[in-house]
């Protein structure tokens, strides 16, 4: 890598533009961005200027910088929509620069719901102050009032004269537009502020537009350039030999074997943390295999029965969520009480591709790393802290890696790779394979539930009383903005001191219905191990969503067949808000509903039964309700989705095919993690190191989707990366309960589960 050293904006000034360009050696790149830094530190970008955000280059084309980066969700073809809409040219005229912290302000990172609702209103508030300061200048040069000057595809037109007319590019020329923004908040929920106020979503002629996705040529055929092919000149290949036992330590290590593998370089041993390093990848690999290393044979031993130590065990905290009305009067008065409990397992982000970064360290000069880190900013506080430099001594240059739902373990590899560039002084690639991702990656925390509800002489249902005890999921923090918030660092011997102590609150995921009575109690017990954990746990997608919606959902279920009700009729009779009701009346109609309590009575066979179950879910303001049709095989207890409609309410739609997208995948995903995923481990050791261990569903398990859109344009966005993930679970539970007529409540929905449940009730 070379960096010249002028800063961005000496740059732009010179050249009238940003030069992003790959150098091919050996069917490799190499990123070079030139005048990003000055020599020996990094020149931030400051998030008040409008330059900071956007420039028009001298070919018309405009570079917009953003803290926020692609991850498979469609994020950049939105963003592109948003800035063409605002400054009124094509999305193919905007070139989008991501998740670089020496070229993008910070925006918090990205959150699969959160980078439209929120990450896109400095993009648009941007992208209109400029058109603002370019429609000015255009008066000035054209001579014509702005209020009568219009701009088609950024060429700014006088309304009343076609052929007084002048391009974005000759009003600039390749300079800034120089002007102020107001920048407000933090992290995720910052915003910049300007002159320009965006358009009215009446006038919308390319947000709302199902535009094709930017990057899926590229991918589809095989020319997108990912983490993985990044190559740096003297780069060498490291690994990581990680403990043998869950809490154990490093006792010693023997090379012998290791130091006859051609271009071996070095045995890099820190505390619990040992690493290898060699001239190839191969040779890396077989390092870590040949490698003797001794292990403690003592550790910190995992529980027998997971969801029994989370009852029993003594909570770090406990707090209640918002209650109302008295639920234990209600409780006494009860005719009826329905009680039931929910499990919930450890997830593995499970990547279809292992993580992978390349760190070059420079003691005296910008050490960078390359990542598909979801937060790049964050990543370079973590790091920084990592070797002891300061923060402008550090540049994270984001390159997509194989998908990220939260902390699946890029952050990670970063660190690893920096630790061993470190150690041997030169550019260090680091490849996780599959069972470093499943076994050692950060997971979604494991979570019980205890559900109570009371029945009145009416056959309503008068209180309920939600009780969970789980995992923080913070045990690693969702930003990683601190040095003990990496495993190899926390392997090193550097203590965990952000997130470990964060509460997540089950309990303000308590029913969403309109009960006189509801109370909640939320228990956060201890980690399994401290430091160094495989099962240390993280966000995933839609962090708490998943396990609380299938609790309460499927209890909601229950207490439907309590009452004789039909599912859909006694959700709209429990949900007021109208934007709830419509969801789950346009899933039951586009569904074609068969409105009748379940389970069902009529089965044409013995041996294989089908249902439909719903369930809703509110995330942040989206509003989804889900309907599943599956079939029981009662003989080997299989489980088929067979079909899965949603409808979905996120507010102003962006991209209507590109939102489509996000929620199959949530469909897809969701489904995986009712009725195949879980993490297994024994005592000593996480035993799910592949995808045998550690299933996901295949191409055959994936049922028909169909999504039904509802589009509030007057409404901001709010969200569409996680919320249709949110009742999967639940959904699939009561249509396996309408077809079978019993009810699982521990995922995933396995053959076991199901011949077990189906042995019970017979």
């Amino acid at each position: 890598m070379f960096f010249r050293s002028s800063s961005r904006r000496d740059f732009f000034k010179q050249t009238g533009g940003l030069a992003i360009a790959f150098s091919l050696v050996d069917a490799t790149i190499v990123p070079r961005v030139f005048g990003a830094v000055e020599a020996g530190k990094v020149s931030l970008p400051d998030p008040t200027r409008l330059d900071a955000w956007l420039h028009i280059e001298k070919d018309g084309m405009v570079s917009f910088y953003t803290g926020k980066v692609e991850i498979g969700t469609g994020l950049q073809t939105a963003f592109q929509q948003i800035v063409a809409e605002e400054l009124d040219i094509s999305p193919l005229k905007v070139n989008l620069v991501q998740g670089d912290t020496a070229l993008t302000p910070d925006q918090g990172g990205t959150g699969g719901s959160t980078s439209i609702a929120i990450g896109s209103r400095p993009v648009r508030n941007a992208s209109a102050t400029a058109r603002l300061l370019l429609v000015k200048m255009a008066s000035q040069k054209l001579g014509v009032p702005a209020d009568q000057l219009d701009v088609k595809d950024g060429v700014v037109i006088a309304k009343a004269d076609a052929s007084k007319s002048i391009t974005y590019a000759a009003l600039v020329g390749g300079a800034d537009l120089n002007d102020t923004l107001k920048v407000t908040g933090a992290g995720l929920s910052n915003t910049a502020e300007g002159a320009g106020k965006p358009k009215d979503p009446s006038t919308y002629k390319v947000v709302g537009t199902s535009f094709p996705r930017v990057d899926i040529p590229a991918k589809i055929f095989g020319q997108y350039k990912w983490v993985t092919d990044v190559r740096v000149p003297g780069m060498v290949h490291g690994r990581v030999v990680r403990p043998a036992i869950v809490g154990a330590n490093f006792v010693s290590v023997d090379e012998t074997a290791v130091k006859q593998i051609p271009g071996f370089i070095q045995t890099v041993v820190k505390g619990n943390f040992v690493g290898v390093v060699a001239q190839t990848e191969w040779g890396a690999v077989r390092a870590a295999k040949e490698l003797k290393v001794t292990w403690s044979d003592t550790g910190t031993p995992l529980p027998d029965d997971l969801y029994k130590h989370m009852r029993t065990v003594t909570p770090k905290s406990t707090r209640g969520a918002a209650a109302k009305g008295d639920v234990a009067a209600a409780m006494a008065k009860a005719t009826k009480k329905i009680e039931a409990s929910y499990e919930y397992p450890f997830h593995s982000h499970a990547t279809m591709g292992p993580g992978c970064s390349v760190a070059d360290y420079q003691a005296s000069g910008v050490t960078t790393i390359w990542s598909g880190t979801q937060k790049p900013h964050a990543l370079v506080k973590g790091l920084a802290g990592v070797i002891n430099q300061p923060l402008d001594r550090v540049r994270v240059i984001w390159v997509q890696d194989a998908g990220s739902y939260g902390r699946p373990g890029h952050d990670d590899t970063a660190a690893d790779a920096l630790m061993l560039s470190q150690a041997v002084g030169k550019p260090v690639r680091v490849q996780w394979n599959r069972a470093d991702m499943t076994t050692w990656g950060a997971k979604g925390p494991a979570v019980a539930f205890d559900m109570t509800a009371a029945i009145d002489a009416n056959g309503a249902v008068s209180a309920v009383q939600f009780s969970s005890h789980a995992f923080s999921g913070a045990e690693v923090s969702y930003t990683p903005d601190s040095a003990g918030n990496f495993l190899g660092a926390q392997l090193a011997g550097v203590k965990n001191t952000t997130g470990v102590d964060e509460f997540i609150n089950w309990g303000d995921l308590s029913p969403q219905y309109a009960i006189a009575n509801i109370a909640s109690e939320s228990h956060i017990v201890p980690p399994l191990s401290l430091g160094g954990s495989p099962l240390r746990t993280t966000h995933l997608r839609d962090p708490q969503g998943p396990s609380a919606t299938f609790a309460v959902e499927s209890f909601m279920d229950e207490l439907a067949a309590a009452t004789d009700s039909d599912p859909v009729d006694f959700r709209l009779k429990y949900l007021a808000e109208p934007r709830a009701q419509a969801v789950i009346k346009a899933a039951a109609e586009k569904a074609g509903w068969d409105r009748r309590p379940s389970p069902k009575r009529a089965q044409p066979s013995a041996d294989v039964s089908t249902g439909r179950g719903i369930a809703f879910g509110n995330r942040g303001g989206t509003r989804v309700a889900i309907v599943a049709e599956v079939s029981v095989n009662h003989k080997s207890g299989a489980v088929k989705v067979t079909k899965m409609t949603c409808a979905h309410d996120c507010g102003l739609i962006v991209n209507p095919d590109g939102l489509r997208g996000m929620i199959s995948g949530n469909l897809v995903q969701g489904t995986s993690r009712a009725i195949k995923e879980e993490v297994t481990f024994d005592r000593t050791k996480v035993t799910s190191t592949d995808w045998v261990s550690y299933p996901i569903v295949r191409s055959s398990d994936v049922p028909a989707l169909d999504i039904v859109l509802l589009n509030h344009p007057e409404a901001p966005s709010t969200g569409a990366g996680e919320p249709s993930i949110r009742p999967i679970a639940a959904a699939i539970n009561n249509a396996i309960f309408d077809a079978a007529g019993v009810r699982l409540r521990q995922v995933p929905f396995t053959p076991a589960r199901v011949k077990a449940a189906l042995a019970n009730k017979a």
